[in-house]
């Protein structure tokens, strides 16, 4: 489970009546300076900002919801002041990840962040993850509070995020060769999913570029959903990434390894579901290198 919209236009709105007072203004004084400090219009209450990016494949805590196939992804935030926050993120999905004929991942986050110091910041929220076309019964509701704290170049962050009992995360197959046969062996289940997750930045002084560490762990529901999917798909596992950002002005170009603990051994009782192209082979929370390509605005 992680977007700003620039507010140039709010800015240059804030602007107008500045420029128009200056061109009535006769020739520059020696009170110029502190007059304009003066003047200077305080920071607006809203700021909106988003991003829009493509990626080599949408991995969600380690396991591939594109099928292993390019995504293309944004999403856009609005912030107030006070700390309080609504946003929306998207992906197209394939594959395992249709969600029951689902092309497409929408979700909804709302939540507040409070300055606890100069250098740390508590965020805590709620993202409704929706699957717009795809069968009942998949959308689900996870609350998250992260901690992060900065020194220097790097960042650390700390997170949680917990969703209570839903249908969508509920063991209703016990196996993937159930799931493939439409046979429901605990129909209207309901489980609850943990995660827990830490996230490390280093920029390195004087370039473009930042390193970049990840770390979770989920419990779930040892099983697959309603429509064959899964949050964790076997009950618990571990995710991890290593990568790299580059950055030239609003552009920013990672490359990761992502990996996951689950074997093709511990999977193998969720195939054919839980595989690329559902053919029962392809392990989907494999280890590989994701590459994307992010636009901010």
């Amino acid at each position: 489970m992680k977007v700003h919209f620039a507010a140039a236009v709010a800015v240059a709105v804030l602007a107008l009546p500045a420029a128009a007072q200056a061109q009535s203004q006769p020739a520059s004084t020696p009170n110029d300076k502190a007059v304009a400090v003066a003047e200077t219009a305080p920071p607006p209450a809203l700021t909106v900002s988003g991003s829009v990016g493509i990626a080599s494949d949408y991995r969600f805590r380690g396991v591939s919801q594109s099928d292993e196939q390019l995504a293309s992804q944004g999403g856009i935030t609005v912030a107030h002041q006070s700390g309080l926050y609504v946003g929306t993120w998207a992906s197209n999905l394939a594959g395992w990840g249709t969600f029951g004929g689902a092309n497409m991942e929408l979700d909804l986050i709302g939540g507040y962040k409070a300055k606890l110091a100069d250098n740390a910041t508590l965020d805590v929220g709620l993202t409704w993850y929706m699957y717009p076309g795809g069968a009942d019964k998949t959308d689900f509701a996870e609350p998250y509070a992260k901690l992060t704290g900065t020194a220097g170049p790097a960042t650390l962050t700390a997170g949680v995020a917990y969703a209570p009992k839903q249908q969508a995360i509920g063991k209703w197959y016990n196996t993937g060769a159930d799931a493939a046969a439409g046979v429901y062996n605990r129909p209207g289940a309901k489980d609850d999913n943990l995660y827990l997750w830490g996230d490390g930045a280093a920029a390195v002084p004087g370039t473009p570029f930042t390193a970049k560490a990840h770390v979770g762990h989920s419990w779930g529901q040892d099983g697959l959903g309603p429509n064959a999917t899964a949050v964790s798909p076997t009950g618990a596992y571990w995710d991890w990434s290593l990568g790299a950002d580059a950055t030239y002005k609003n552009l920013t170009f990672n490359v990761s390894y992502v990996d996951t603990d689950i074997s093709n051994r511990e999977a193998a009782y969720l195939r054919p579901s839980f595989s690329k192209g559902q053919d029962g082979t392809g392990n989907i929370a494999g280890g590989t290198v994701v590459v994307s390509l992010t636009a901010a605005f």
